[in-house]
């Protein structure tokens, strides 16, 4: 260890599994320093939802009255073909397995700032900096930043997303560990009004979907998804390469289409990366562990990327509570490996078959499917729930 007392611990990411892990290790009495590449808690972006067991843990957390406050509440989904002709529309918990009335739909930035707030105050942000190396030995970790300076931890855990640096210095290139579900994707945000509110609308022709959704605010967000047979890796530092992937990939298409394609161009907040996952067959080396998407990404068309981050942290946190690290990054694989194996499987049964089927006898029978749906099956899909979270006390 790093000397005496309490032990160090650095985290690489503020956005959602970061903050979280670092709300939990303080409460267990360590010593939390939390590394952020942005300058400030991220704010805006798109919808993202807490179900399941994530919604125990942001309960604990005693955040969940102030999510509630901001919940967004989308009410309808209308299912649109390439014509702009309505084929069914919706609750959108019918498609997605949620549980209306009790799983939360927040703005991504909502819930950053409500994790952020929770913890700020207890441990150590460090904004507009980010690991440059690692250097495990028997001792601890030594880490140098890219803003200059280095310090030393007893432990380093990446929670740094989908193409997180952590993982790649520790576990070696993304690719590895990237499935890539055959897709690529934008999101951006709309200043215009189309006269939705609380609803959704998706375009799909075969193998492309365009969806608009409007939480009720002044705001529109737009989807833009394509198949590709290839990773864009060329694409993700690139944002030129991005527009110009998504202007071509959706060139001559109608409904509201060739609008979204202008705005995508006056887009400031464009984000695109490829529809994948992560699996790793371990998620911690020595003395450094990775945390949410970083280690297990299930993909948006899961709808559960959010939930894992949460729910994972918590375990992760409660696993290193009284025990060495070893130990600890063992009972935290344990513990939420088959949770992420259920979850990640979702794009199986209602991912990307649903959202964007590949040819237009795939869209067919996916529109026939989803006329005769009726309801969601009451208390949610069962991997939302499957995990049962461990109790723990917090220090005094």
């Amino acid at each position: 260890m790093t000397g005496t007392g309490r032990r160090k611990i650095l985290i690489s990411g503020a956005s959602i599994a970061g903050p979280a892990l670092a709300f939990w290790l303080h409460r267990h009495g360590f010593d939390v320093t939390v590394v952020e590449k942005a300058a400030a808690p991220r704010t805006g972006g798109y919808p993202v939802d807490v179900r399941g067991t994530a919604l125990e843990v942001v309960r604990r957390m005693g955040v969940l009255p102030r999510l509630r406050d901001v919940h967004v509440d989308l009410r309808r989904m209308t299912f649109i073909d390439e014509h702009g002709d309505e084929v069914t529309s919706l609750h959108p918990h019918t498609v997605t397995g949620g549980e209306s009335g009790h799983d939360l739909e927040i703005r991504r930035g909502d819930l950053t700032e409500a994790l952020h707030d929770a913890v700020r105050d207890d441990v150590e942000f460090l904004f507009e900096d980010s690991i440059a190396t690692l250097d495990q030995h028997a001792d601890g970790v030594d880490v140098t930043f890219r803003a200059g300076g280095n310090r030393s931890f007893d432990l380093v855990v990446g929670a740094d997303g989908v193409h997180s640096h952590t993982r790649e210095l520790v576990f070696g290139p993304e690719e590895r560990f990237h499935r890539y579900l055959g897709f690529s994707f934008g999101v951006f945000t709309l200043h215009e009004e189309l006269g939705l509110s609380n609803e959704a609308v998706v375009w799909n022709a075969p193998g492309k979907a365009a969806a608009l959704y409007n939480s009720g605010s002044d705001e529109t967000h737009a989807l833009m998804v394509v198949t590709r047979p290839e990773v864009p890796y060329a694409a993700f530092r690139d944002p030129a390469a991005q527009i110009e992937l998504l202007i071509t990939s959706f060139a001559g298409a109608g409904w509201e289409i060739p609008g979204m394609l202008v705005a995508l161009r006056d887009a400031d907040d464009l984000f695109f990366d490829a529809v994948s996952q992560i699996h790793l067959p371990r998620w911690s080396h020595g003395r450094v562990a990775l945390v949410g998407d970083a280690a297990y990404a299930p993909s948006f068309l899961t709808g559960q990327g959010t939930s894992l981050a949460l729910a994972g942290a918590y375990v992760l946190a409660h696993s290193l509570a009284d025990r060495d690290h070893t130990t600890g990054f063992a009972a935290y694989e344990w513990g939420v490996r088959e949770f992420v194996r259920l979850n990640q499987a979702l794009v199986g049964s209602e991912g990307g078959s649903t959202l964007v089927p590949a040819t237009a006898e795939a869209l067919a029978q996916r529109n026939d499917v989803l006329r005769h749906l009726t309801a969601a099956p009451a208390g949610g899909h069962p991997a939302h729930s499957a995990l049962t979270l461990p109790e723990f006390a917090p220090v005094s």
